[in-house]
């Protein structure tokens, strides 16, 4: 079966944004509304369990991307026997995950006081807190979250999205009601996780509306088994190295210097992180159409491909990367004011970090797509080392600066330096990597040359909601003005943005006929 590649993956980038927007505006509500009724510790408190639980949702090991990669296959081949033996084999596992994670986290309670330096609130129960967030954690590997890996396979992500736009603002709206009515810090936790079994009984249903064909049964061949034992093992080291940045990040934070300063680096990276999770929508809705056009597609149509998304996504990502330099500090003394705000410098580094984790994402859809985690092993292993000890050392010293800085270090020399290198070992083997670096350093130039005309005029003015306003209107046209002057004359400019209009609908663009990826 041949997917309608374009076609889902604008659905699935359309109701995805919305979606995350709904899901960026909430919480960005809710993280208001916390500093305001019950103050930093309290959301400090909130980002240091969330961390807790990202650690510990590693014992998941990447187990859902290995069986949507494993389900590409059986889907383009229309085997419905091979997809419902995935199915039951990937239910079985989840709940064995489950119970793990249910343990692991039940151990760690007795250590929960020394993750925190200085004071917390006197009024809460910090294992009844930590207990809840566990719980809100275990409670999808029970209930039907291996249906959700169909219909990503599929590529019919939007279906999923269009019940969290609902169902989170309901959830937001009845979190931001407790807060400000009661102003009860655990009425606010329990309404997680029931929102939690309301979205997973949801996703549920709709598998089973659309995809009523596949019942979890069957026995699963050994070599299927084999395939993605071997996966899981790359994808486990894989998702060591990703949960090393940020949940580690927090929790060396509360370590060295408490829960005050780990609510001021969170809203530095919620807001970070709202970016991000905008363009994974991007990422996510491409890599099944990516999967499938690996599935039957020469390599040399997938990297044109690859070296073209490249382009937009660094275009959308330099962009990004602007306005944050531009508008961090101002949004932060409107929204959280100046004693919950960082210096410059750390703004610096992390609008680094930021250009610094997309720089390599385009590349990871086809590591994902190509299904080499085994082979990946090696560099997730030296990066997640590098991160966490660079975090404790650099961090003892050089405190927010020095954290950040270690996640900047090995996201650029190991992730994106050393990670390259592979997808041209295994996949790409004829093409050059220097042309890749070359040109990222090209567009990484072009971004840092944006930066700094775009920080220069927006310094010119002044505080407050207009200035503000007016610096988001520069923000929006000076840097594409800049990028479109610089890049206009560039061989991969002519070839990439025609690609990429003809992708869109045609209610978008009428001239150019759209074909599949």
């Amino acid at each position: 079966m041949k997917l309608s590649r374009s076609k889902n993956a604008f659905r699935n980038i359309t109701f995805g944004m919305i979606s995350k927007i709904v899901t960026i505006l909430g919480p960005f509500a809710i993280r208001t509304i916390f500093i305001r009724v019950l103050g930093a510790e309290y959301l400090g408190l909130n980002s240091l369990f969330s961390s807790i639980l990202t650690v510990l949702n590693l014992t998941e090991l990447g187990f859902s991307s290995a069986i949507v990669f494993s389900l590409y296959k059986p889907i383009a081949e229309d085997d419905s026997e091979t997809i419902e033996a995935i199915l039951l084999y990937y239910r079985k596992v989840y709940a064995c995950i489950g119970a793990i994670i249910l343990a692991i986290g039940l151990l760690l309670i007795p250590f929960l006081p020394n993750l925190i330096s200085g004071s917390y609130p006197e009024d809460i129960n910090l294992v009844l807190v930590y207990v809840v967030y566990l719980l809100n954690t275990v409670i999808s590997y029970f209930l039907f979250a291996y249906l959700q890996a169909l219909i990503s396979a599929f590529q019919r992500e939007d279906l999923i999205s269009r019940v969290n736009i609902v169902i989170s603002i309901v959830m937001y709206i009845a979190q931001a009601i407790v807060l400000l009515t009661v102003k009860n810090y655990y009425a606010y936790l329990f309404i997680m996780p029931a929102f939690t079994v309301i979205n997973n009984l949801r996703t549920a249903f709709i598998a089973k509306r659309y995809f009523p064909q596949y019942k979890p049964k069957g026995k699963l061949a050994p070599e299927i088994k084999k395939d993605i034992k071997v996966k899981v093992s790359g994808l486990m080291i894989t998702k060591v190295c990703n949960v090393s940045r940020n949940a580690f990040d927090s929790i060396f934070i509360s370590m060295f210097l408490g829960l005050t300063d780990t609510a001021i680096y969170n809203n530095y990276y919620y807001i970070m992180n709202a970016i991000t999770a905008l363009l994974t929508i991007v990422v996510t809705s491409i890599t099944a159409g990516v999967g499938n056009s690996v599935s039957i597609d020469p390599v040399e149509k997938n990297y044109s491909d690859m070296n073209k998304m490249n382009f937009i996504y660094m275009w959308i990502s330099g962009w990004c990367t602007v306005c944050l330099f531009c508008l961090y500090q101002p949004f932060m003394k409107m929204w959280a004011g100046e004693d919950l705000m960082f210096p410059m410098l750390a703004v610096i580094l992390i609008c680094a970090y930021f250009y610094a984790l997309k720089i390599g994402d385009i590349r990871s859809v086809y590591v994902q797509a190509t299904g080499i985690w085994w082979e990946n092993r090696y560099r997730a292993i030296a990066e997640a080392t590098a991160n966490i000890v660079l975090n404790y050392f650099l961090g003892k010293y050089f405190g927010v600066y020095g954290i950040i800085s270690a996640t900047l270090i090995s996201l650029l020399v190991i992730n994106f330096g050393y990670g390259s290198q592979l997808i041209y070992k295994y996949y790409f083997k004829e093409q050059k990597i220097s042309e890749y670096y070359l040109s990222n350093l090209f567009y990484a130039i072009v971004t840092l040359i944006a930066c700094v005309i775009t920080y220069f005029i927006c310094n010119l003015l002044g505080d407050g909601i207009g200035f503000f306003i007016l610096k988001m209107l520069i923000c929006v046209a000076v840097p594409n003005i800049l990028f479109w002057l610089i890049y206009r004359h560039t061989s991969i400019y002519k070839i990439a943005v025609p690609w990429f209009l003809g992708k869109l609908p045609q209610r978008f663009t009428s001239k150019l006929h759209i074909k599949n990826f």
